[in-house]
């Protein structure tokens, strides 16, 4: 076993505190990753406050670089810079993983933190880390020509958008909305745009939304206004909300065109909307979570592409409570990264 210094969660009201935690030994398809860069994401604050999941060490969209591979590793070298998201393993077998969604595994994946090891049973602990082992299937070249910290965040949330963006056809012709500019929401936005897509903006904050046009934005509508909402029934092929807290999905069900279709990312715990709403236009309410190998790979190939990474704020880790505590008062434009570098 490897030992590796890691910030813990031993409660959920207590902040994060710097440990010594072991990572397995390499098996033979293993790549060992000095960690640099590793994103804080919204399911890290759910699942520290969450009782009964302790000790846990978050992270799951992070960056870093191969310091040892087990004897079978054949897509990466020691030195090659590399990045990976919340998921680390599968069953391999189902209908989904051959597909390459393994993020809808049928016997459910293993998370990269949280989860249950598929070989050994231990729980999974994350990335706030030095050191991370994992799979080489589920780690990722990193693209050379774009910023490692900002690429961290799209392991989780730039993958989040990009599958249904793909999926629905975000892209020349298209009118796509994204609700919510926050860290999801701001990815949305770029990919939208560099996909072709004529971009259409909801927030309730007009000054969250003053610099929106640099992401890719083309018009805002600030949906806290009845009338604004109004003048956007039936117009947009696709939206996709990514707005975390509860609210009604109706008017954005109303703003879409004939066969088009609302992808609920944000809030899916409590939905709520007028059926009727679906019916009329023959709309499409769905969903997505995360992404399998082969959407990653091609997210990540299209941000290199096109420059894209997400706009963060990087902070030391040994800052990651205060991070966190920032989180929570959403005081972040848009996504936090640590760097790992500084513990």
């Amino acid at each position: 076993m490897n030992r590796t210094p890691a910030f813990v969660a031993t409660s959920s009201d207590a902040p994060l505190t710097l440990q010594t935690i072991q990572r397995r030994d390499l098996r033979p398809h293993d790549v060992s990753i000095d960690v640099t860069f590793c994103g804080v994401c919204h399911s890290d604050l759910h699942e520290i406050h969450r009782t009964g999941n302790k000790p846990l060490v978050p992270g799951h969209e992070f960056v870093g670089t191969v310091n040892a591979i087990g004897t079978d590793v054949t897509r990466f070298r020691i030195g090659d810079a590399v990045a990976v998201g919340n998921i680390v393993d599968s069953c391999g077998a189902c209908a989904m993983c051959l597909a390459g969604q393994e993020n809808y595994c049928v016997a459910f994946p293993t998370l990269t933190y949280g989860g249950n090891d598929r070989v050994d049973g231990t729980v999974t602990q994350g990335a706030y880390a030095s050191t991370y082992v994992a799979d080489e299937k589920f780690v990722y070249p990193l693209p050379e020509s774009l910023d490692p910290a900002g690429v961290a965040p799209l392991m989780c949330a730039g993958i989040t958008v990009w599958e249904p963006l793909v999926h629905w056809n975000a892209g020349p012709g298209a009118t796509v909305g994204v609700v919510g500019l926050g860290g999801l929401g701001h990815l949305a936005v770029k990919f939208a745009h560099a996909l072709g897509a004529k971009v259409v903006l909801f927030t309730t904050s007009a000054q969250k939304a003053a610099n929106a046009s640099e992401l890719g934005v083309d018009e805002i509508v600030i949906s806290t206004d009845p009338q604004a909402m109004t003048d956007q029934h039936n117009q947009l092929d696709l939206i996709v909300d990514t707005a975390s807290a509860p609210h009604d999905l109706t008017p954005y069900i109303r703003a879409l065109a004939l066969d088009g279709t609302l992808v609920s990312l944000g809030a899916l715990g409590s939905m709520q909307f007028d059926p009727m709403a679906l019916l009329i236009g023959r709309k499409s309410l769905a969903s997505a979570g995360s992404g399998g190998t082969k959407g990653t790979q091609a997210m990540l190939d299209f941000a290199g592409e096109h420059g894209i990474t997400a706009d963060v704020e990087v902070l030391p880790a040994r800052d990651v409570n205060i991070a966190l505590e920032r989180l929570e008062r959403n005081d972040v434009r848009f996504r936090f990264v640590l760097d790992m570098r500084e513990m």
